[in-house]
């Protein structure tokens, strides 16, 4: 590991704007059915500058983001693809591809550009219609059902081509850390199992809050359908096998639909548009390719490194946590990673609750990946969104009771990719 060092911006950079669509599966949904990528794209830039009080002409560049464009929409340009949906003809853009940290390093790009002075008002977005892919030959709007036997071959896209693969070394690692986690704590099987049943059943009560998530089921609703009686037991129950030695059904992600989009211009001119501005403090990043073994805790520990010191804060400063956790683990053990719960003794703060959108050290409010849905690229958008509309105090019933005003995201993607930005509120 080779550590990075970040400097500090030319000038601050804040988000106005933010805007996204429900994840869903378009297919299962009468009144989105149909629709394609630039529409759900377009439908969330259209959103952000709504809620920043901008026209499409305002906006001066943009960038747009998907995890794997040509596998799930056959689109090599995909952002000139998508342009004609809101207003941006002619306009200068980029397109760009990391996994499931795409939704992340769209922050990290729109901020950096602004930040140099290059353009003063920018969008970025994340894309991902994840539930479905395309149909040679026929238009956009129809696909056929992703199955599993034709995304796993393509998940060989993300590793290595001249060793890794050849190997058989490369993997996105489900058990990998939580593993790691169990031996260094002295935590038997049936305590993990209770820590991320805990993590899902909490999930599942933010999601329910949630009209933008995708499985919003309480788990008291089918335990009941079930003849059980409480949650708990539905959640050890053969309805929710176990899928690897640690997860469950619960632990895993399921695919989505889904697109987001935010606005960032300088501070110094945030206050003039709709919404109080969360400025964007600092960012880290670092990757380590698949190879590495334990590289998503090496690379979470990197990153976080950068962004404190870049910031000058500490994790006792964080108020708010979000994290990709399409493997549910990840939202544990990178808590404990980056500070926010302390080493080793973090599961027990899941177990009382704490880390619930309504305890004292919240995690993933808008209900994690396993819940609200996945729409690999577009995900980490998602977050962005989620932490911008809880630093304004906009969440509605599922809003933190902490009054946050900074927020952490570990982003990941890719087995390899990890990008953490921390946001604070302008007053």
């Amino acid at each position: 590991m080779v550590p990075g060092r970040v400097g500090q911006y030319q000038r601050s950079v804040s988000i106005i704007g933010i805007g996204t669509v429900p994840f869903c599966n378009i297919d299962e949904d009468p009144e989105l059915k149909g629709l394609t990528e630039g529409e759900f794209f377009g439908t969330a830039a259209l959103q952000a500058m709504e809620d920043a009080g901008l026209e499409p002409r305002d906006v001066e560049f943009f960038y747009h983001a998907s995890a794997n464009p040509k596998f799930f929409n056959f689109a090599a340009t995909p952002n000139m693809q998508v342009a004609e949906w809101f207003g941006m003809r002619g306009k200068g853009s980029v397109h760009h591809s990391e996994a499931c940290c795409s939704g992340y390093i769209g922050l990290q790009e729109a901020v950096l550009d602004v930040a140099s002075g290059a353009h003063d008002i920018v969008l970025s977005g994340a894309v991902e219609l994840s539930c479905g892919l395309p149909i040679p030959g026929k238009p956009a709007h129809l696909r056929d059902p992703l199955t599993m036997e034709r995304l796993i071959p393509d998940l060989e896209a993300i590793m290595d081509r001249a060793y890794t693969r050849a190997m058989g070394s490369g993997h996105i690692g489900q058990d990998d850390w939580i593993d790691l986690y169990r031996m260094e704590n002295g935590l038997t099987d049936e305590q993990i199992d209770d820590v991320l049943n805990t993590m899902a059943y909490h999930g599942r009560r933010a999601a329910a809050l949630n009209p933008l998530a995708m499985v919003r089921t309480p788990f008291e609703e089918l335990a009941e359908k079930a003849g059980m009686s409480s949650p708990m037991e539905y959640l050890r129950s053969i309805y929710n096998a176990k899928t690897t030695q640690y997860l469950r059904v619960t632990g895993n992600a399921p695919g989505a639909d889904g697109a987001a989009c935010v606005i960032v211009c300088p501070t110094e001119m945030a206050k003039k548009f709709k919404q109080k501005p969360v400025e964007v403090l600092g960012i880290g990043s670092s990757c380590l390719e698949l190879m590495r073994p334990h590289n998503e805790k090496e690379i979470t520990k990197e990153a976080a490194r950068q962004a404190y010191e870049v910031t000058g804060l500490k994790p006792e400063d964080i108020d708010l946590l979000l994290v990709n956790d399409f493997v549910l683990p990840s939202q544990l053990l990178a808590a404990e990673e980056v500070g926010y719960l302390p080493k080793g003794e973090g599961w027990k703060w899941v177990l009382e609750g704490r880390t619930a959108f309504d305890g004292d050290h919240p995690i993933n409010p808008h209900g994690g990946r396993t819940s609200y849905g996945h729409a690999f690229g577009a995900s980490g958008m998602a977050d962005v969104y989620e932490a911008v509309l809880q630093l304004r105090g906009q969440a509605g019933p599922r809003q933190v009771k902490n009054n946050p005003k900074t927020a952490m995201l570990r982003g990941f993607g890719g087995g390899q990719n990890c990008c953490i930005p921390i946001l604070r509120t302008v007053e």
